[in-house]
């Protein structure tokens, strides 16, 4: 019989932009700016990327990066006020194995000129497949990401 285990995990991540919650939200909220600073850096190129950002909306993005096997993020947005707040449950499954699954809650605050983004993840991890440390690490890589893109494109 094969060993299951489950590790729950919370965590929070914060990043200041010097530009407007606006901004930031259209970055986050717009399919096409989005695809712009939401990969994998193994992976630039991901194989399928759909959003339908609304309440009860559904994201997916798939790839395959260095290790062979499709990685799936599929998203549900549960609760959208714009310019403040985006939350979404997410499952992440590695070819065929469901790897863990998230309740993620991303704040924008304006603050002294800019926005400070504060995102927080519930998580649910199986069976060793992924750990909460290093998909906090991966969030941080995702957020500054989406620092650069603000900065350097634009968005």
């Amino acid at each position: 019989m094969q060993v299951r285990s489950v590790v729950h995990s919370t965590f929070v991540v914060e990043r200041f932009y010097p530009v407007a919650p606006a901004r930031v939200y259209f970055a986050l909220s717009d399919p096409d700016a989005k695809k712009r600073w939401f990969f994998d850096p193994d992976n630039p190129m991901p194989s399928r990327h759909e959003m339908d950002f609304r309440v009860g909306g559904k994201e997916v993005n798939a790839g395959c990066p260095s290790d062979g096997q499709m990685h799936f993020f599929n998203a549900v947005y549960q609760d959208i006020v714009p310019n403040q707040r985006i939350v979404y449950s997410y499952e992440l499954l590695f070819g065929e194995t469901r790897v863990s699954v998230s309740l993620a809650t991303i704040e924008l605050v304006a603050e002294d000129g800019g926005t400070r983004l504060v995102m927080t993840e519930q998580g649910a991890f199986f069976d060793g497949h992924d750990t909460p440390d290093v998909r906090e690490h991966g969030t941080g890589e995702l957020l500054d990401a989406l620092g650069v893109a603000l900065e350097r494109d634009g968005i």
